[in-house]
C-alpha cells in the first residue's frame, strides 16, 4: 500500500473533499486519480482527514491534513491467450484497439475467456495497469460485445489514473455511428436523461430517475433511409448502453438491439452501433490525440440493405 499525504491550505476551505483532492493529485506531481475513484477509495476508508475516514461530501477547513491510502494492484486472474488484436496506436503506456463486434471486454460468467483482457494479456506480456482489478487489468473503459471499434487501454497505473480522471470530467471522447429505426426529423439534437438499471429488469437499464445518473447524448444525422436513420452519436458521459437506452427512449431503437427495441431484427447479429473516434489528452506527452476507425463491415453491409 502506498500512502499519499497533503495539507489543506487556507484558500481550499469551503471546498468539497474529493474534488479538491482530484486537483492536488494533479497539482502534486502525484499520477491524476479521478473523482469516481477517489469516491470509491473514500467509502472504503482509505481517505482520511487528520486521521479519521472521511465522507467523500465532507467540506475541508484550513490546516487540515488528508491522507490517501492506494491500494496495491489486485493480482491478475484472467489469463493470456493468443488472440489477433487489431491495434490502431501503441507506445509504452497505452494502447488503442479497434474491437471487433461480439468479442467481450473483459471475463464475467458467461464469458471466462476469449475477452480482449486475454488478448492484451499475451500481447503486453502481462504490463498493465492493475487499478482495474484482477478481471479487467489495463481496462479504462468499455464498450458492449455487439458493439465494434474503439477503446482505450492503460499499460501502467499512472496512464490508466489520468485516462480515468479524463473520462471522469469529460473530456475523453467517444464519436460512435449508428443506425436508427424511425427517419428522425431534425438534423441534430441533445438527449438527456437519467440512466440506471431498470427497475422491472435487472439485466437491463433503462431512463429513470428512481436510481439513474446523469448522461447526455449528442446525435448528427448523417443520413436519412428507408424507415431508418444513420447517426453519429457524441457522448458527454458514459452510461452502461447509454446510446441504445437514450435511442429508444426517444422512440428510435437502434438497428439489430434486440433489448431495447424489437425482438425480431431487421439487421441480425447485434446492434448496429460502431465507436468510430476516440479522442484524448496523452498522459505523459500531453499530446492531443485523435483515432478514427472505419466502418466494419457488417456496418456497411447493413447500410447497403437498408439503402
Amino acid at each position: 500500500m502506498r500512502r499519499l499525504d497533503f495539507a489543506v491550505p487556507p484558500q481550499a476551505a469551503g471546498q468539497r473533499l474529493d474534488s479538491w483532492l482530484a486537483e492536488a493529485c494533479r497539482d502534486g506531481g502525484e499520477p491524476a486519480l479521478s473523482r469516481s475513484y477517489l469516491q470509491a477509495l473514500t467509502e472504503q476508508g482509505a481517505v482520511l482527514v487528520d486521521g479519521v475516514p472521511a465522507n467523500k461530501k465532507q467540506k475541508l477547513a484550513a490546516g487540515q491534513t488528508v491522507a490517501v491510502c492506494l491500494p496495491d494492484p489486485q493480482p491478475i486472474a484472467a489469463q493470456p491467450q493468443d488472440i489477433p488484436l487489431d491495434i490502431v496506436y501503441e507506445d509504452g503506456d497505452l494502447l488503442v484497439i479497434n474491437k471487433p463486434r461480439g468479442m467481450v471486454v473483459h471475463p464475467a460468467p458467461g464469458n471466462a475467456d476469449g475477452t480482449l483482457v486475454n488478448a492484451l494479456l499475451c500481447h503486453c506480456a502481462g504490463q498493465l495497469s492493475g487499478i482495474g482489478g484482477a478481471a479487467r487489468p489495463g481496462i479504462v473503459h468499455r464498450i458492449d460485445k455487439d458493439t465494434s471499434g474503439l477503446l482505450v487501454a492503460a499499460k501502467n497505473d499512472f496512464a490508466h489514473a489520468a485516462l480515468s480522471a479524463q473520462l471522469s470530467d469529460h473530456t475523453l471522447h467517444r464519436v460512435y455511428r449508428a443506425v436508427a429505426h424511425g427517419v428522425l426529423r431534425e438534423d441534430e439534437g441533445v438527449i438527456e436523461a437519467p440512466i440506471g438499471r431498470d427497475p422491472r429488469d435487472r439485466k437491463r437499464m433503462a431512463v429513470t430517475r428512481q436510481n439513474g445518473k446523469y448522461a447526455c447524448t449528442a446525435w448528427r444525422v448523417l443520413e436519412r433511409l428507408d424507415g431508418f436513420t444513420y447517426l453519429e452519436c457524441r457522448l458527454k458521459t458514459g452510461r452502461t448502453h447509454q446510446i441504445r437506452v437514450h435511442m429508444a427512449h426517444i422512440g428510435h431503437p437502434l438497428a439489430g438491439d434486440t433489448v431495447y427495441g424489437p425482438r425480431r431484427p431487421v439487421i441480425p447479429g447485434g446492434q448496429c452501433l460502431h465507436a468510430a473516434g476516440l479522442g484524448f489528452v496523452h498522459p505523459r506527452s500531453g499530446e492531443p490525440m485523435f483515432f478514427e476507425a472505419p466502418l466494419p463491415a457488417y456496418f456497411l453491409d447493413a447500410l447497403r440493405r437498408l439503402r
